[in-house]
C-alpha cells in the first residue's frame, strides 16, 4: 500500500474537484482493486519470457523537478506476436506493475530530495507507428492502461510527451483518447521536428540517453540506455501459444453460390483509417477494397478502382485482419467475393470499421511540421 499521508489523499479529492462523496467512492474503488490485482506483492511478480524480453520501455533518468521518467517505446513493438504469445491481461498487468515502480521511485526521490515528488515524465516514441499498431486487440491493451491510470493514479501524471509522432498518430490518439480524462489530455505534449531540443526544457541532457537528445549513455557508452530502456522488436513465433486472438463480430451474412457481397463506406476526408475482421466458416472466401465515384450505385468489380487486390483467403482456418489509410475522400467497398464457388454459399462474420483521426491533433501536428525548422530526426 502506498504511503496514505495527506499528500495521498490529496490525490483522490483533487481527482474528484473535492467532492468528498466521490472521492471516498473512487478510493474504495482503487483498495479493492488493489486486493484483486494483489498490488502489495505485485514487485514480486514476474511477466513471462516473452514479455520481459520484447514488451518495450523503461525508466530512465528524472525531470528538472526530480521526477521520473519513463520511455515508451511504440513505434517498435510487435503487438501481434505479444499478444499470440501471452494474455492481455498479462500485458496490461505489466502496466500497472509500471504505474506502481513509478509511484515507488516518486516515493524514493522524495526522501533523497527532502521534498514531496508526485508526479512522473511519461515520453512516447511514436517512431515506427503503423497500421499493425491499430490492430484492435492491441489498441484494446492501450484503452484499459489508460482507464486504469485515470481509476487508480490520479494526479501522478506531470507530462505525456509525445516524439517522432507520423501521419498515423491522430488516429490512434483518437482510439484512446476517451478512455483519458479532461485533465490528462491537457497534459499531452506533442514535440514536432526539433524533439531533442525540446526534449530539454523538460529533462536535463544528462538525464536524458543520447537516443533522445541528451548525453547519457551506458556504462559500455551504448546511446540507447538498453539497460534501462527496452526497445521491443519482432516476437519470434517460438513463443507463440496460439494462431489467434478471440473476437467477437457485429455481423454475420452468407454469401451465396456465384455471388458477392458489397459494403460501402464513404470516407470523408483523406487519411481516415479502414480496419477489418473477419472469419468464414468452412471454406475460404475472397477479399478485396475498391473505390467507386457514386455512393448506393452497385458497379461491377472492372468499374471500380482497386485498391486493395482481391484474393481468397483461408478464412476458415485462421481469421483475418487488416486496415488500410485512405489516401482520398470517395466510397470505399469492402467486398467479400464468392464468385469462383459454384456449389457453396459462404457464411462470413466480420466487424469494419472507419477510425478517424483526432482533428485537434492533426492540426498540431501539421503547424509542428510547418514551423519545424528542419526534418524530424
Amino acid at each position: 500500500m502506498p504511503k496514505t499521508d495527506d499528500y495521498f489523499f490529496l490525490r483522490w479529492l483533487r481527482a474528484q474537484k473535492f467532492d468528498l462523496k466521490k472521492s471516498e467512492d473512487m478510493l474504495r474503488k482503487h483498495l479493492e482493486f488493489r486486493k484483486q490485482q494483489d498490488l502489495d506483492n505485485i514487485f514480486t511478480w514476474q511477466p513471462s519470457e516473452v514479455i520481459q524480453l520484447y514488451d518495450s520501455g523503461g525508466m530512465c533518468g528524472y525531470d528538472y523537478e526530480g521526477c521520473p521518467v519513463w520511455f515508451d517505446i511504440i513505434g517498435k513493438l510487435d503487438p501481434k506476436g505479444l499478444l499470440l504469445s501471452a494474455s492481455k491481461q498479462e500485458l496490461i498487468r505489466k502496466r500497472i506493475k509500471v504505474c506502481e515502480l513509478l509511484l515507488q521511485e516518486c516515493e524514493l526521490q522524495s526522501q533523497k530530495l527532502g521534498r514531496k515528488t508526485e508526479t512522473s515524465i511519461i515520453v512516447f516514441d511514436m517512431e515506427g507507428l503503423n497500421l499493425k499498431h491499430l490492430w484492435k486487440p492491441a489498441v484494446e491493451v492501450y484503452q484499459q492502461f489508460f482507464a486504469i491510470l485515470e481509476a487508480n493514479y490520479p494526479e501522478t501524471m506531470k507530462n505525456l510527451i509525445v516524439i517522432r509522432a507520423p501521419k498515423l498518430f491522430p488516429v490512434a490518439f483518437n482510439l484512446v483518447k476517451s478512455f483519458m480524462s479532461e485533465e490528462t489530455r491537457k497534459k499531452m505534449v506533442i514535440l514536432g521536428g526539433n524533439w531533442k531540443q525540446e526534449l530539454q526544457k523538460f529533462i536535463s541532457p544528462d538525464q536524458l540517453p543520447m537516443e533522445f537528445g541528451g548525453t547519457m549513455t551506458d556504462p559500455n557508452g551504448n546511446p540507447k540506455c538498453l539497460s534501462k530502456i527496452k526497445y521491443g522488436g519482432e516476437v519470434p513465433k517460438s513463443y507463440y501459444m496460439h494462431n489467434q486472438v478471440s473476437v467477437q463480430y457485429e455481423h454475420t451474412v452468407t454469401v451465396g453460390r456465384s455471388s458477392s457481397l458489397q459494403l460501402e463506406f464513404e470516407i470523408l476526408f483523406p487519411e481516415c483509417v479502414l480496419r477489418w475482421q473477419f472469419a468464414s466458416d468452412g471454406a475460404d472466401i475472397g477479399f478485396g477494397v475498391f473505390l467507386k465515384a457514386k455512393k448506393g450505385e452497385r458497379q461491377r468489380v472492372g468499374k471500380m478502382t482497386e485498391v486493395l487486390p482481391s484474393e481468397r483467403y483461408n478464412a476458415h482456418l485462421v481469421p483475418e485482419d487488416g486496415s488500410l489509410t485512405c489516401p482520398k475522400a470517395g466510397i470505399y467497398v469492402i467486398r467479400f467475393d464468392n464468385t469462383y464457388s459454384l456449389m457453396h454459399t459462404k457464411k462470413v462474420s466480420y466487424t469494419v470499421e472507419v477510425l478517424l483521426p483526432d482533428k485537434a491533433t492533426q492540426e498540431n501536428i501539421q503547424s509542428l511540421k510547418a514551423t519545424s525548422p528542419s526534418p524530424a530526426q
